[in-house]
């Protein structure tokens, strides 16, 4: 092994944390010139019982903050958890959101509060490895829109009577509640949860510039890859650097056993998976099979044409005949 993974997360972290590669990165998939990048304190305890929150990669850029995290394992709580650090990245402002300028004749102490006017949107990446959440798409972000709008998508009656008239009478409509900027309206929008999908974009043959990140990501997760598979990044100095921060040569032993446990660990997680996938399909024909004995049974066929036809056993039919 020539590189370690890029998508272990120590990797990613270590990398993440220099900078001026966190700002090629960001500038690379939000496809604009970032002047200035501050990074964030990562890791964080929101109350005395809640869990730890711990971000993969976390900044300031402009006025917006910038969550960055990966997803390295296939979890069913993927949505909820990713949504959980993304709002965490709204409350953690609290810590230097300053106090809010009270009105001169306002002498009540009590009513001293935050202003939250100085509150920032978040803009959250996850940067899922394998998972892609059934989406063909290389990624799909969501936003806080007015309930009106998906409302109006799924409105079966306009969409059906195809009167144009009455589609444009009601995005006009639409529009005007989108654009309402009344008191920072605007600002929901702002934030952002984005979900990309490596396994999609390393496919996709419309390359641009955040597609390297994904490709090279994904040459490092080859056991066996060699000097020779990174010779297109070469010329790149912000990748040249990656390759020496993640060059096995640099490793300690600690980093080499880590590479070794995590391969270990997605290995059995891949055959949990292969043996999950196997068992469903099998439950899977079990019962279309069992449908169609049912439905022998209610036409009146008797239990041995059924048996033949099926290959259920004399007293697997029996109970379904109960049923």
């Amino acid at each position: 092994m020539y590189l370690a993974p890029l998508n272990f997360d120590r990797f990613f972290a270590r990398v993440f944390s220099h900078e001026h590669i966190a700002k090629r990165f960001l500038e690379d998939f939000l496809e604009l010139e970032i002047e200035h990048i501050e990074l964030l304190k990562q890791k964080h305890r929101l109350t005395d019982d809640a869990a730890k929150v711990e971000f993969d990669f976390r900044c300031t850029i402009g006025g917006a903050d910038i969550i960055v995290d990966m997803q390295q394992w296939y979890k069913t709580d993927v949505v909820q958890r990713f949504y959980t650090y993304h709002t965490a990245g709204t409350v953690l402002q609290l810590e230097k959101m300053p106090d809010k300028k009270l009105l001169p004749d306002n002498r009540d102490k009590r009513a001293k509060g935050k202003d939250y006017a100085s509150l920032k949107p978040v803009v959250t990446l996850i940067w899922m490895v394998d998972d892609t959440l059934r989406f063909s798409e290389n990624y799909v972000g969501y936003i806080l829109t007015p309930e009106a709008v998906r409302e109006f998508l799924e409105k079966d009656k306009i969409w059906n009577d195809q009167q144009i008239v009455a589609l444009l009478q009601e995005r006009e409509r639409l529009l005007k509640i989108m654009h309402n900027d009344t008191k920072s309206l605007d600002f929901l929008p702002q934030n952002r949860l984005v979900f990309l999908f490596q396994h999609n974009i390393v496919k996709d043959k419309l390359l641009k510039k955040y597609h390297r990140w994904f490709q090279f990501a994904e040459k490092t997760r080859n056991k066996e890859n060699r000097e020779g598979d990174f010779e297109e990044y070469l010329g790149d100095p912000i990748f040249t650097e990656i390759m020496r921060l993640i060059n096995t040569k640099g490793l300690t032993k600690e980093d080499l056993d880590y590479v070794e446990s995590e391969e270990e660990s997605k290995e059995q997680f891949e055959r949990f998976l292969t043996g999950e996938r196997n068992y469903a399909k099998k439950e899977g024909e079990k019962i279309g099979i069992e449908k169609v004995a049912l439905q022998m049974i209610l036409d009146g066929e008797p239990d041995e044409k059924i048996k033949k036809y099926t290959g259920l056993s004399e007293e697997r039919i029996r109970a379904l005949r109960e049923r």
